[in-house]
C-alpha cells in the first residue's frame, strides 16, 4: 500500500475529491480500473506504524519452532492493531497473540489472540482486488491508547514453518486520531439525517426519498452518523465510487475485535478499522457499508451514498448487490445488546425497503467466487444472512447469528408487513 500511495505523488487531495468519479456496476459486472488514492505522507503521518516480524530466538507456543514476532518494545501511540502479510490469498495456518502497554498507566496487558481468518476482502478478480497492493490480514483488535507492544506468531502443530506462515508478515499499529476530521468527531457531530459525504449530497437525499416513495413497503430511515461525523480522513481512500444494481442481500457481520470499547470510542474504533483496511491492507475504502456500535448507533461505512447500492468488501463472492453491516465487537460467546440488534433491524428495514424486498424473504444469488461457493454457483439465500452463509467463517459469531430471525421479523414489521 505504501508503494502504491507513493506512486501518486503530485495529485492533490482537493483535486481528487472535488469531482468524485462514479463507477456503475451491473449485476456481478466489472468495474473500471480504480482511480489512485491521493498522495499521502509516509506511514508515520498517516497514523500507521508498520513493523516487520522476524524469527524469535525462543519458541513459546510452537514445539517445532518457527515462531516469528517482536520482543516487547516501546512504540509511538496507537489504539488498534493487526497483522498483515503480502499475499491476500494466503492463509495464516497458526496463531497470533499480542500484548500491549497502556499509555497512561504503563501496565502491560495479558496476551490477547487475533482472529487469523481472512474472511473479509474484495472479490477475487475485481478491480479493487487487482489495484494497488492488496494484502492479507487478521481481524484488527482495539486495545485502547497504548505505547508498547509485543507479538508472537506461530505455525500450526506439524506444519512446516515456511508453509504455515505467509510471507511478508508485519504488525500494523494504528493511531485513529491522525488525519482530517478528528475535531468533528470529538465534538460529537452525528450528521444523523445527512447523506454520505464525498458525493452530491442533495442528489443522494432526493434519490433516497424518491426510492422510498415508490416502494410499497418503505421502512423508516434511521439516524445514521456520516463519515464526517466519525472523522473519516477522505484523502486516504480512492475518489471513485463503485455501485451495483441494487441491494438484494443484507450480510450481518461482527468486527471480531473484542468488546472492550466504550460507545464514546466507537468513532475512533471505526477510524482505526478504516486505516487498517485502506493503508495496511490496500483496499479502496473501508470494507463494510455500515457499522453499528453496542449502544445501537449506526455509522456510514464505505463512501458513495448511504441510500445507494455501494459495492463493499465484506463478503467475498457476494459483494455485488449486497450490503454489509458490522456490529463493533465479538459475538461468539457474548450476546449482542438488544439496542444493537434493533439498530440492525431498522437499517435493514429501510435499506431493503428501498427495493421492495421483504426482510423475511429469500432469493437466488450467484457467487462471484472466492468464498464459500465457486464462481457461477447459484444458491438460495435469506435476504438477511450472516457472513457465514456466504463464506466459510464463524462470523458474525454464534450469539449474533442466533439473533438474525429477530432482525428479520422486526425489520418486516417496520416495513408494515
Amino acid at each position: 500500500m505504501r508503494a502504491f500511495i507513493a506512486s501518486t505523488v503530485g495529485v492533490t487531495c482537493a483535486a481528487a475529491l472535488a469531482v468524485p468519479l462514479v463507477v456503475p456496476l451491473g449485476t456481478g459486472g466489472a468495474v473500471a480500473a480504480p482511480v489512485p488514492r491521493t498522495a499521502t505522507a509516509p506511514a508515520e503521518v498517516t497514523g500507521v506504524q508498520s513493523l516487520a516480524l522476524a524469527p524469535l530466538a525462543t519458541s513459546v507456543r510452537s514445539s517445532g519452532g518457527g515462531e516469528v514476532g517482536l520482543p516487547a518494545r516501546e512504540t509511538d501511540p496507537f489504539s488498534l492493531l493487526g497483522v498483515v502479510w503480502t499475499d491476500p490469498d494466503a492463509e495464516l495456518h497458526g496463531g497470533v497473540e499480542v500484548r500491549t502497554r497502556d499509555a497512561e498507566s504503563g501496565t502491560w496487558s495479558g496476551w490477547q489472540p487475533l482472529n487469523t481468518h481472512t474472511d473479509h476482502a474484495p472479490d477475487a478478480g475485481s478491480a479493487e482486488a487487482d489495484g494497488g497492493e492488496v494484502r492479507g490480514g487478521t481481524a484488527p483488535l482495539w486495545v485502547g491508547a497504548s505505547d508498547g507492544v509485543q507479538v508472537r506468531v506461530w505455525p500450526e502443530s506439524g506444519e512446516v514453518p515456511a508453509d504455515g506462515l505467509p510471507e511478508g508478515l508485519s504488525l500494523e499499529l494504528i493511531d485513529p486520531d491522525t488525519g482530517v476530521g478528528i475535531e468533528v468527531a470529538r465534538a460529537g457531530s452525528t450528521g444523523s439525517a445527512a447523506p454520505a459525504t464525498g458525493g452530491d449530497a442533495q442528489a443522494a437525499d432526493i434519490g433516497s426519498q424518491s426510492a422510498a416513495a415508490s416502494s410499497s413497503y418503505p421502512g423508516p430511515r434511521p439516524p445514521i452518523t456520516t463519515r464526517a461525523g466519525w472523522g473519516a480522513d477522505e484523502s486516504l481512500r480512492e475518489s471513485a465510487f463503485a455501485y451495483t444494481d441494487m441491494v438484494k442481500t443484507v450480510f450481518v457481520h461482527h468486527t471480531a475485535g473484542g468488546n472492550n470499547y466504550a460507545c464514546s470510542e466507537a468513532p475512533a474504533l471505526i477510524r482505526g478499522i478504516y486505516r487498517y483496511h485502506v493503508v495496511s491492507q490496500g483496499w479502496r475504502d473501508v470494507g463494510y457499508n455500515f457499522f453499528v456500535d453496542k449502544c445501537g448507533t449506526i455509522y456510514e461505512g464505505r463512501a458513495g451514498g448511504v441510500d445507494k447500492p455501494v459495492q463493499g468488501a465484506h463478503t467475498a463472492g457476494f459483494n455485488h448487490n449486497s450490503m454489509g453491516v458490522a456490529l463493533l465487537g465479538s459475538y461468539g460467546d457474548t450476546a449482542p445488546p438488544a439496542q444493537a440488534v434493533d439498530a440492525v433491524a431498522q437499517l435493514t428495514a429501510w435499506k431493503l425497503g428501498l427495493y421492495n424486498l421483504n426482510p423475511k424473504g429469500s432469493r437466488n444469488r450467484t457467487s462471484m467466487g472466492g468464498g464459500l461457493y465457486a464462481k457461477g454457483v447459484t444458491v438460495k439465500m435469506d435476504n438477511v444472512s450472516g457472513h457465514r452463509d456466504g463464506f466459510a467463517t464463524e462470523c458474525p459469531g454464534e450469539k449474533l447469528y442466533a439473533q438474525l430471525p429477530t432482525v428479520r421479523s422486526t425489520a418486516a414489521k417496520l416495513q408494515g408487513r
